[in-house]
């Protein structure tokens, strides 16, 4: 069984990915979303207003997952495994699609407005969630013996995408500051990277991990910046998903390990 996982999905853009494959996949992907609390909540707001069939709307599995926990991590993982991974059952059990979403920023505009626990709680929720998560199911992807089917909405390999940002581009800061964020998401740059590199030894073409950029989207983490964005630079959740998805199913073996923004194009590191 294909499955795809999304997390967290309730709300910015991970809700609008969530919904984005609902729409897009086929019926035979499972999608497992997740969500901190309210999960019939959760699951009613993310099938509303959508024009599904009973099979479209059927496949979607939310479950619950802090990811500032590694233990809720883990459950979620061994739910996953038992549910959806157990190869032991069905040879054809594949994570295909991975989207990991966590992000928070706080704009330091010098050193000294960084406040310490602040600064952990970005590292930890854009930072060590990507690790954690990359951790316990990384291992889902399909392995170099495996054959994969061809799915309607996704590339030919698998793909474990995390969430990134131009401004952890190294090369490309120009303007300094907000450097909590700057710092958590270089190294998200650097976890694809290094994981791209294990995902090639276990898994060859049939799996890659990168890093997306969103662009500007209007979601709280943004909201200090709206009114400072070009109209035509700010990115409604919908458009931003739409556009990453449609990145993801042009990926060739030689975007692996890369940071992709929103048009196709490279973020350098």
């Amino acid at each position: 069984m294909a499955w795809t996982l999304v997390t967290p999905s309730s709300r910015g853009i991970g809700f609008a990915l969530t919904r984005r494959l609902l729409q897009t996949l086929p019926t035979s992907v499972t999608i497992v979303a997740t969500a901190r609390l309210d999960l019939p909540g959760s699951r009613e707001r993310l099938i509303s207003s959508l024009d599904l069939t009973e099979a479209q709307s059927g496949r979607l599995d939310v479950q619950r997952c802090d990811v500032l926990s590694e233990a809720s991590i883990s459950d979620l993982a061994g739910y996953c495994k038992e549910r959806y991974n157990d190869r032991r059952k069905d040879k054809t059990a594949h994570l295909r699609l991975g989207l990991i979403i966590p992000g928070m920023l706080v704009p330091e505009k010098a050193p000294e407005k960084i406040e310490y626990d602040v600064a952990l709680q970005t590292l930890k929720l854009n930072l060590l969630a990507p690790m954690m998560l990359v951790k316990h199911f990384c291992g889902f992807l399909p392995r170099q013996s495996a054959k994969l089917s061809k799915l309607d909405g996704l590339p030919d390999s698998a793909v474990l995408a995390l969430m990134s940002a131009r401004v952890g581009s190294i090369g490309d800061n120009r303007l300094g500051g907000w450097y909590s964020y700057r710092s958590s998401k270089a190294g998200v740059n650097q976890l694809v990277k290094s994981t791209d590199i294990y995902v090639q030894m276990q898994s060859a073409a049939n799996a890659m991990c990168i890093g997306l950029h969103p662009g500007t989207v209007k979601t709280g983490l943004s909201e200090e910046f709206w009114g400072s964005t070009p109209q035509e630079r700010l990115f409604s959740p919908e458009f931003s998903a739409e556009k990453m998805i449609d990145v993801i199913r042009r990926l060739q073996q030689d975007g692996r390990g890369r940071c992709w923004d929103w048009g196709g194009k490279e973020v350098p590191p």
